[in-house]
Parts: C-alpha cells; sequence; structure tokens
C-alpha cells in the first residue's frame, strides 16, 4: 500500500529535507552514514534524530548497522517525494483507495482536473536482475537501489505510453515523477475477471492493439490475460513497463509470447481455435 496520505499532509520541512538529502546521497552510498547526512542537511546533531526518529516511525527511512551504520530512503519516503511534487504541480489533489496490486507495483485512484490512476512502481531484486539481463534497459552498475530502478521501469512506462496513444488502446499519460506515473482512469475490469459476451470480437481488438503498437516499434514483452482491461466491449492493454522495441534481440521471441498467452487464455476460457502463425502473421504484415 502506498503511503498513507496523512503522513505526506503531516511531513514537516525539515523531514522532507532529509528526505531530498537521503535520495541525493544514495546514489553514492547504499546506507548514507550520519557523519555524511548531518552536512547535507545543516540540521544539528539533535534536530537530525529527532526528525529521523520521525522518518522511521512513518516507515519513510530505515537504519542499518550491517555492513556499517546508515540510512536508507525506502518506498514509503520515495512516495512521500513523489507525492509531494506531484501535488506541487497541480497533477494530483487528493489520494483515493488502492484498486489493483501487481507483481512490480501499485495502483491507486486519485483526482487531479478529473480522476486519474495513479501507478507505484515496485521494482524488486528478482525482477530488477531480470530487467537488467533479458532487456537492457536497467544500469550495469552494481549500485543501483530499488527505489531507482522502479523510476526507471516508470519512465520506461510512460516513455511507451507517450507513443502509443492514442493509435493504441492505453492509457493517456499525464505526468511523472520520480516512480509514479499519473495516467487516466481506465473503468472495467481485467481480462481475466471478466465474462466477455462476444469474445471473438474482444481477442479481434486485442490483436489488433498488439498489430498497432509493432507498427510504432514496440512490442509489450509481458501481455496476458492480467493486463488486458475490458470495458463494455473496448479492450485496453495496461502495464507497459517491459516493453521492447522491435529492433531488440528478444523482440520476436517476446511477441510470440505475449500472442500465444493471449491465444491461449481465449481458448482456454472460450473454447475459441485461432492459429497462433495466422495470428502472428496479422500483427507483423
Amino acid at each position: 500500500m502506498p503511503v498513507p496520505a496523512e503522513y505526506v499532509r503531516s511531513l514537516h520541512a525539515y523531514e522532507l529535507r532529509i528526505l531530498l538529502a537521503l535520495e541525493r546521497l544514495m546514489r553514492r552510498y547504499q546506507w548514507v552514514p550520519l557523519e555524511v547526512l548531518r552536512p547535507a542537511t545543516g540540521f544539528s546533531e539533535s534536530e537530525l534524530s529527532y526528525r529521523l526518529g520521525r522518518l522511521m516511525a512513518m516507515d519513510m527511512v530505515r537504519y542499518e548497522k550491517v555492513p556499517y551504520e546508515g540510512y536508507a530512503l525506502v518506498f514509503n519516503g520515495y512516495d512521500t517525494l513523489a507525492l509531494h511534487t506531484l501535488t506541487r504541480r497541480g497533477t494530483i489533489q487528493a489520494l483515493g483507495t488502492l484498486i489493483g496490486v501487481g507483481k512490480e507495483s501499485e495502483v491507486c485512484e486519485a483526482m487531479g482536473l478529473g480522476p486519474v490512476a495513479l501507478k507505484f512502481h515496485r521494482v524488486g531484486q528478482r525482477s530488477f536482475q531480470s530487467a537488467r539481463l533479458k532487456r537492457g534497459y536497467m544500469p550495469e552498475a552494481t549500485h543501483c537501489p530499488w527505489i531507482f530502478a522502479s523510476s526507471i521501469s516508470a519512465k520506461m512506462e510512460y516513455d511507451a505510453l507517450k507513443t502509443l496513444h492514442p493509435a493504441v488502446s492505453v492509457p493517456l499519460p499525464i505526468d511523472l515523477n520520480r516512480h509514479v506515473l499519473v495516467m487516466s482512469f481506465i473503468p472495467g475490469v481485467d481480462l481475466v475477471r471478466a465474462t466477455l459476451e462476444e469474445p471473438e470480437a474482444a481477442l479481434d481488438d486485442i490483436l489488433k492493439n498488439i498489430r498497432e503498437a509493432y507498427r510504432l516499434g514496440i512490442v509489450h514483452g509481458d501481455l496476458s490475460e492480467f493486463n488486458v482491461m475490458v470495458d463494455e466491449g473496448q479492450c485496453w492493454l495496461i502495464d507497459w513497463p517491459q516493453w521492447v522495441e522491435t529492433s531488440h534481440p528478444n523482440a520476436g521471441d517476446l511477441l510470440a509470447r505475449d500472442i500465444e498467452n493471449i491465444l491461449q487464455y481465449f481458448k482456454r476460457k472460450y473454447g475459441i481455435e485461432y492459429a497462433f502463425d495466422e495470428a502472428l502473421a496479422r500483427v507483423v504484415e
């Protein structure tokens, strides 16, 4: 669950300064030593200790003694920095309820100029290493905290949505800060939870969207019944952080897997037989 809204509202300016300092220093330190953090904030030892205590109580900062004593920003703190920035920009005005949890993200309703969705990217060690090895968009450096890996993931998805919208049925990207992507709210349900009245038409719609994305040079890379939304017969493709360009060495394999996942789902649930070779030819024609 993203950081509680009351924590963001109650944050003192001094505590915000500490979070910003930790974010900056964590690009050099896995755990920021107190003797480095103190001059970076300009606070006295007693003031810094008090503020760090509050931040740790809100689970925004973590303290560790191994391999050495230091402090690190964790996801609640990173959420706070992103929400603070998006609020100051006027992108969002209120944070709503949690509406979705995925392998690498959490999605909340929010209010901006209208209803929007906030996607908090949560890249963990396993998914980060997989992305680094298979897709090549993560940095090669050994030191990259998960908060920064999540920021890269969010930027990847934002870039994909900007390229795809409106030719492909995807959410409209509205704003981005750190690991939080703001996009249009898509009503409806996941394909896996839907009971379609016209499944053939839905399958046709999904394949059309895969084809349009391919024409724009993008392969989803992780498509299945869990990241297609259905609303009144229209299908929306969501969750794009693992996309690759069509020129990527793994693009063909990933495209084949995307298509196979969708075909197998419609065969399993609705008994629709659609030849893989025919579907692939339709997409890449």
